[in-house]
């Protein structure tokens, strides 16, 4: 779920003199605060205004709070939103089973500890939605928001994908597939790494994205397709290799001869005249890939249409 600009936290209490005093300094740093004094109403309260965060006060009597975060955490929607527990000093728990908690701070508070838990409690959900599960790389909204950040500077963003991809994941199966994606991931995020650093961003599917100097573009990706293109000839037979294609069926049922896997790359200056939007990078590596595409193989094209 997306962290608004003003977060949303829950706070949990049965002590109105606590409430008033956290909800006073959770105001003063900007935060929106719901105040829910029964954890038997909380989850309505949940449901018609889901919030970012939840806080939890265990040094106060809390009726039925282990039972509503245990079904706060059973619940997919809920589940992901942290959990900061408020505990008495003297508290020790042998077993956290039962607090199914993302973080606590224990009495007397120190605001400036419980606002840096929060901070980083928010922060690290926002990376982890972000982020794709497959490959652990960020995902769109840090895609585009690097993307934005780049407009008008000597950096290049590429776009990469693979040719053939559905028809080899129908043949020899998700798992493979998955594997590719995840090989392609690492070919990219070592590769922009060890040509000094960028950005390295995962679209979704077979599509990727990475951001680098304009300069190194045209090496990272000669780097990226000569890896690639070499751990490619482990996937696949003698055979296959020899003839340089394999059989699959298209949408008609019809079979085809598909060629091995590749991969294609669009570069896109940022300084380039053309892109007066974050929108139109898209627009312009959509064309140049359509180009790479035609090409037998791996390659890459950039603005200037100069092939590989």
């Amino acid at each position: 779920m997306p962290i608004p600009s003003k977060p949303r936290i829950a706070l949990i209490s049965s002590d109105q003199s606590a409430v008033a005093l956290l909800q006073l300094r959770l105001q003063s740093k900007g935060y929106q605060v719901m105040v829910v004094d029964k954890s038997s109403t909380a989850l309505g309260a949940f449901y018609s205004d889901p919030p970012d965060l939840i806080i939890v006060d265990f040094s106060s009597p809390c009726t039925g709070c282990r039972e509503m975060l245990l079904t706060v955490r059973s619940d997919s929607f809920f589940s992901p939103i942290p959990i900061i527990g408020i505990f008495p000093i003297s508290a020790e728990q042998e077993s956290w089973t039962d607090f199914p908690l993302d973080d606590f701070i224990s009495q007397p508070i120190s605001f400036s500890e419980l606002f840096s838990r929060i901070t980083l409690s928010l922060t690290r959900i926002k990376r982890i939605f972000d982020n794709n599960p497959l490959t652990r790389l960020p995902g769109n909204t840090s895609i585009q928001r690097a993307i934005e950040e780049s407009m008008g500077w000597p950096l290049a963003v590429c776009y990469v994908d693979i040719n053939h991809f559905k028809p080899y994941n129908d043949v020899y199966g998700f798992s493979h597939g998955d594997e590719v994606i995840r090989m392609l991931a690492r070919i990219i995020s070592n590769t922009v790494r060890e040509a000094g650093g960028g950005f390295c961003g995962h679209v979704g599917g077979d599509d990727f994205v990475f951001i680098v100097p304009r300069e190194r573009a045209e090496q990272v990706c000669k780097t990226v397709i000569a890896h690639f293109d070499q751990i490619v000839q482990t996937l696949f037979d003698e055979p296959t290799k020899q003839k340089g294609y394999y059989l699959a069926h298209n949408r008609k049922g019809e079979e085809e001869h598909i060629p091995l896997l590749a991969v294609s790359i669009a570069i896109v200056p940022m300084d380039y005249s053309g892109i007066t939007h974050a929108a139109r990078v898209a627009e312009v590596a959509a064309d140049l890939k359509k180009l790479a595409k035609q090409n037998n193989g791996s390659s890459y094209v950039t603005e200037r249409r100069k092939e590989r």
